[in-house]
């Protein structure tokens, strides 16, 4: 893990920079906000250890909110979602597959898997986020759209971000 820390700092500093950068000002509509930092928790190790995956997660959402100015949502639903990985992990994979590889990722574990593991993960993040954020039921339909629109495409640029990362190894 030692060893890989000034790449998963370089990715972590890619990530977000593309996030503030680049996805906060693309206008896709209404209903559409990709967050492509999410892939940051996705291909950390599997290794880790639990509370430093939390800290990890805590870290990654608070340097979020300080951008976007979004009072700890981002900081929530990242806590959240690294909270639930280890069990999305062990629900999605064999123990052999978790012994083999020592990171998730499309070259290591394949498209199909992959596709799977960030799916069910970015829906966990975006729903808790857009229901903190509106924190109301009233326009239950709207946030429901914009959980499944922007859990589409969250998805969409991070299996192709992951896809240039593979290709390029």
């Amino acid at each position: 893990m030692i060893k890989q820390l000034p790449r998963y700092l370089l990715l972590f500093v890619v990530l977000i920079t593309l996030q503030v950068l680049v996805f906060n000002n693309i206008n896709l509509g209404r209903y559409i906000n990709p967050y492509i930092y999410v892939l940051f928790i996705l291909l950390l190790p599997f290794s880790i250890p639990n509370w430093v995956l939390l800290f990890i997660g805590f870290f990654t959402g608070l340097t979020v909110d300080y951008y976007m100015n979004t009072l700890g949502l981002h900081t929530s639903a990242s806590v959240l979602l690294t909270f639930v990985r280890p069990t999305i992990l062990s629900w999605m994979s064999y123990r052999d597959d978790l012994d083999r590889f020592d990171t998730p990722g499309i070259g290591n574990s394949g498209v199909e898997w992959f596709l799977r593991y960030a799916v069910v993960s970015v829906l966990i993040h975006h729903t808790t986020l857009f229901i903190l954020e509106t924190f109301s039921f009233y326009h239950f339909h709207i946030t429901l759209m914009r959980i499944v629109l922007s859990t589409f495409f969250t998805t969409l640029f991070i299996v192709l971000f992951e896809l240039l990362r593979s290709s390029r190894k």
